[in-house]
């Protein structure tokens, strides 16, 4: 019976090696029991190199971190979330743990998102035996996923966030500033006299214009929290976050100057070329505001600039008190 067993043993090692799925089983104490040539050839590591060994890691990361393997076989699958952005997993861990990761791996300098699962098996008393860890290569497929959540996020014209990523944005800023008992400030910022623009010179050249602002912009702001995005025509709106009025207010400043310095001419403008008008607003967000009302607060302010006589910002009066 024991020759038996030593030769079914010996059968599932054999196939496990010759798998074409990427494949490697780390024992209770996260040693390295096999790891197939599958593995061997997605990561440059070879199963020489690490069998017995607790130094699986170096395959897919620059500095030391569990694997999901590991994580399993330590009883520690409540710490997926804090090393996967994506993970799946069950309340009863023995039917295994899902997680998606960008990996390195340094050996071949290249980066793969990976999908990984890993089960544990257990012996007739319930005792950890080993986990094994089966890994897939879903690089094509993430950056197909991201390029067109990407595209879906995009302004065609200008290349900026469109209203619906703006939209997304502004609510979760404004949760995230509530928590954090932050200030947040939207600039509202349209064209003055576009139409006119549009009529003198032609759409081509409005569009031009519009992907010229777009571009200042985005020099303007370099936080990674904040975001610029084509709201709608020929009006723009830029989130602040962690931004009082007076920060705001600098910034405003700063997008004028840019924008006179481009000189982009108008004969339609007061000022002869292309100027902007933009409303401020800064709130912190309280439980019974909605996010509306800082649009609301700026979106106000800038008809203010605009019958102000336009080329110029103005700062919600709320922000001022």
């Amino acid at each position: 019976m024991s020759s038996e067993m030593d030769l079914g043993q010996g059968f599932a090692v054999n196939l496990m090696q010759h798998l074409v799925v990427p494949t490697f089983v780390l024992d209770a104490k996260c040693n390295v029991l096999i790891w197939n040539k599958a593995c061997e050839r997605l990561t440059g590591v070879t199963a020489a190199e690490l069998i017995g060994t607790r130094e699986h890691w170096r395959a897919f990361y620059e500095s030391p971190r569990p694997c999901l393997a590991d994580l399993v076989a330590l009883g520690r699958t409540e710490e997926v979330k804090e090393f996967y952005a994506v993970h799946e997993g069950h309340a009863d861990t023995a039917f295994g743990v899902h997680a998606e990761n960008w990996c390195v791996m340094p050996r071949l300098g290249t980066k793969l998102y990976l999908a990984i699962d890993a089960g544990p098996i257990y012996d007739e008393d319930g005792r950890l035996l080993a986990v094994v860890e089966t890994l897939r290569d879903m690089t094509d497929q993430r950056t197909a996923q991201t390029a067109l959540e990407q595209l879906a996020a995009r302004d065609g014209l200008t290349g900026i966030a469109n209203r619906r990523s703006f939209d997304e944005r502004l609510n979760n800023e404004w949760k995230s500033e509530r928590r954090d008992s932050r200030t947040l400030s939207l600039l509202m910022i349209d064209v003055d006299h576009f139409k006119s623009y549009n009529d003198t010179y032609g759409h081509q050249a409005g569009d031009n214009c519009l992907q010229r602002i777009a571009r200042v912009l985005e020099q303007v702001v370099y936080r990674p929290g904040d975001l610029v995005a084509r709201y709608g025509g020929e009006e723009f709106a830029m989130i602040l976050t962690a931004t009082d009025a007076e920060g705001a207010t600098i910034v405003a400043k700063r997008i004028i100057d840019h924008i006179a310095g481009l000189a982009i001419p108008h004969s339609g403008s007061e000022a002869g070329h292309v100027t902007l008008s933009i409303g401020i607003a800064t709130l912190l967000p309280k439980p019974d505001l909605p996010p509306e009302a800082l649009i609301s607060a700026a979106d106000g302010a800038l008809y203010r600039a605009k019958h102000a006589g336009r080329n110029r910002f103005v700062l919600d009066p709320a922000a001022e008190a």
